[in-house]
């Protein structure tokens, strides 16, 4: 009767397995990665985080993957796949014969085009409006790889699919990429530490990469764009090796899910801030944001340090004054980078 019944259920796990498709595998794998990740931080994360703010991340985070996922994410992911399979045919690699150089140039490409578009939604304040979400973080875990606003989920589709039909790229790889680049996506974000990460970030994009890249400090998160490959920055001079002080949004509190979505679609709104925000020492720090944002602009050019700092001081003073006036959230709190 045992041996009949374990039978049976072989049976029947061999015929669901045998059902599932290419998405099915794909949502499998993510699912398995992301529980292996979380019990890796459960166990004993990197970088010690308050309990009831990493709880909040973790809610906060899931709730609106879940809201992208009916929205936007799952809908992307069946529109780049039709994309592919109507305008694959297309694109500079379509008429490749070996299928390996060609397997190897598609995936290339789109982590390239991945680090550029990463880059262009920090250098351009209106792509950064709905970037900033991923950034307001408080904390760093593997959860943190779905915050996302849905309008960069919607603006990402749309870059992925115009690069899909400018290379050429059938569908089967887009979901072999999609799925190896959102697993490389939860790991590098994942709260974790392990030997041999340093050798290994020599090509790929690892935890203590992208920590550097969610700093509060602009001179920090402006780096280290890569999503697998961390060749792309090391080749463009935007590679650093930092570890950061703080992670998130300098000034900007752990946000909910419908928070979230109105702070993404505003470059002013923030709930009511706690009384200390204005302390002399967070003037300071936005003031030194200010001055080293001025430098960046003129190639940090020498000589210009004090008077740097005195332009970024009047700056931040009148916008503090005009944000006082007018009771409303300074619009460069919630905007600094």
């Amino acid at each position: 009767m045992l041996n009949l019944t374990l039978t049976t259920l072989a049976s029947i796990v061999d015929t669901a397995w045998q059902g599932l498709n290419a998405s099915d595998f794909r949502s499998l794998a993510i699912l398995l990665v992301f529980a292996l990740l979380f019990a890796l931080e459960a166990l004993g994360g990197y970088r010690n985080n308050p309990h009831k703010q990493t709880r909040q991340s973790y809610l906060t985070n899931l709730g609106t993957f879940l809201m992208n996922d009916t929205l936007m994410s799952l809908m992307s992911v069946s529109a780049l796949f039709l994309v592919a399979e109507n305008f694959g045919h297309w694109g500079l690699l379509h008429g490749m014969k070996d299928p390996v150089l060609k397997g190897v140039l598609t995936f290339l490409s789109f982590d390239f085009t991945l680090y550029l578009w990463h880059r262009l939604n920090h250098s351009h304040d209106s792509l950064w409006m709905f970037h900033k979400v991923h950034h307001s973080d408080p904390t760093m875990n593997v959860s943190t790889a779905f915050r996302l606003h849905f309008v960069e989920v919607v603006l990402t589709a749309m870059v992925k699919a115009i690069f899909i039909m400018a290379m050429g790229v059938e569908s089967s790889a887009v979901l072999a990429n999609e799925a190896f680049i959102t697993l490389m996506v939860m790991f590098h974000h994942a709260n974790i530490r392990f030997s041999g990460e340093r050798w290994l970030a020599k090509l790929l994009v690892v935890p203590y990469l992208h920590r550097a890249h969610h700093s509060t400090l602009r001179k920090e998160h402006d780096n280290n764009y890569g999503a697998v490959f961390s060749i792309w920055d090391r080749l463009f001079d935007s590679f650093t090796e930092k570890e950061p002080e703080k992670i998130g949004v300098e000034s900007v509190p752990g946000l909910g899910v419908i928070e979230l979505l109105r702070y993404g679609l505003s470059a002013s709104w923030l709930p009511t801030p706690k009384a200390d925000v204005t302390s002399s020492i967070l003037t300071e720090k936005m003031i030194a944001e200010a001055a080293y944002y001025r430098a960046k602009a003129r190639g940090f050019a020498p000589g210009y340090d004090y008077i740097d700092w005195l332009e970024a001081e009047k700056e931040i003073t009148n916008r503090m004054n005009k944000a006082k006036k007018s009771k409303a959230y300074p619009s460069f709190l919630c905007c600094c980078r």
